[in-house]
């Protein structure tokens, strides 16, 4: 299956998606920061020294998302629709998951991985002084789709 960002003297180039049509397409991704059940601790009951890790790692993503294009260089500018970011606490680990949406001509996916990467980077930037094991793990699409509109 030949690769669809490189063209064919093997140079990576921008696909064009001028005659695709637009439609309503939504992701939904997920990763997890494993860290010491301490710090878990610190997370849950709001005592981290940076601040509310969980409302600024919300606020990251979401932002972090909206520039996608800025961050990784072949992507699409998308007029995006929503972003949803949850976390989940348990034991040994916080799970982060997002979901996002857009009516365009090319999918959402970049900005759900995008929205869950950057929420673990700010969990990890803000539990680092106290935990020094943490480890960001499993990001993953879990789900995409299109409805043409």
């Amino acid at each position: 299956m030949p690769l669809t960002h490189v063209n064919a003297a093997g140079e990576a180039h921008m696909v064009d998606i001028g005659d695709k049509k637009i439609a309503h397409r939504e992701a939904s991704a997920s990763g997890a920061v494993l860290m010491h059940k301490d710090t878990i601790q610190l997370v849950k009951n709001n005592q981290v020294k940076k601040g509310d890790v969980l409302s600024t790692a919300r606020i990251a993503a979401i932002s972090g998302a909206k520039k996608t294009c800025d961050l990784i260089p072949l992507c699409h500018n998308i007029p995006i629709n929503k972003i949803d970011v949850s976390f989940e606490i348990e034991t040994d680990r916080i799970i982060i998951k997002s979901k996002a949406s857009c009516d365009a001509k090319t999918g959402i996916e970049m900005e759900a991985l995008t929205a869950v990467s950057i929420a673990a980077l700010t969990i990890y930037d803000m539990c680092k002084a106290v935990d020094k094991n943490m480890m960001i793990t499993g990001i993953k699409l879990d789900e995409k789709t299109k409805k043409e509109i």
